[in-house]
């Protein structure tokens, strides 16, 4: 890492960190990396190329952190998806009421629709998980909990390892363009994984209901700070 002082360094490896824990619980930490990374006099593209690289690994920490409950379970569009996914998250509970997921007799055809429904969400939400990915653990949250996965410890765990799916794919076409600063992208790794399990470990030590406030609250701060962004610019 050339041109960066050790107050650099260890303000990559801090904010890394934080975004580590905050991707373990909801989603969002790159709204944390990228614009540090901007900051430091990176190019837009390089600088969200390699705060995808360098979060990655966090979400391997974070579906570590959740190991116990994975056992078992194998512009203005961007704030508007992250708010309209974090009120779904918020009624499904009542929507899965709806539509009688879980019960002994239900409306097949009814269900598969919604199952499909919810499937294609997921698809739309790695697209934009590739793209830039500020808050699709959010999006991922609640496609999920459509689909009737209602223990949030689960979902969390399940939505750290389609995380590694779908950034996976990304990093390796980022890396063939010559996108990422490794330099920075390692440094700011260790600091995430790192966040990444401490994030998961205390959200199970907090309990579920925290865990879906906490979800809830990202959320609806992803969501403004992205429409203030973009009226503001």
């Amino acid at each position: 890492m050339t041109n960066y002082s050790p107050v650099h360094v260890a303000l990559l490896f801090a904010v890394a960190f934080a975004a580590g824990v905050i991707n373990s619980v909801a989603g969002g930490g790159t709204l944390l990396t990228f614009p540090l990374l901007l900051a430091l006099g990176l190019d837009p593209k390089i600088a969200n190329a390699t705060s995808t690289v360098a979060l990655w690994p966090a979400l391997a920490g974070g579906l570590f952190g959740y190991r116990r409950e994975m056992a078992g379970t194998r512009d203005l569009l961007c704030p508007f998806l992250i708010l309209s996914a974090t009120i779904l998250f918020m009624l499904q509970e009542p929507i899965n009421r709806w539509v009688r997921i879980g019960e002994l007799k239900p409306d097949e055809a009814r269900r598969r629709r919604w199952w499909a429904g919810a499937i294609f969400f997921q698809f739309c939400s790695a697209i934009y998980g590739g793209y830039f990915g500020a808050g699709n653990g959010i999006l991922m949250l609640a496609a999920m909990g459509l689909m009737g996965m209602t223990d949030i410890h689960r979902a969390n765990g399940l939505k750290n390892f389609l995380g590694l799916m779908l950034n996976f794919v990304a990093i390796l076409l980022f890396a063939a363009y010559g996108m990422v600063h490794w330099g920075v992208a390692l440094v700011m790794a260790v600091g995430a994984v790192g966040g990444g399990y401490f994030g998961a470990s205390a959200a199970r030590y907090l309990g579920r209901a925290v865990v879906r406030r906490a979800v809830v609250a990202i959320g609806f701060i992803i969501g403004a700070y992205m429409l203030w962004r973009t009226f503001a610019g």
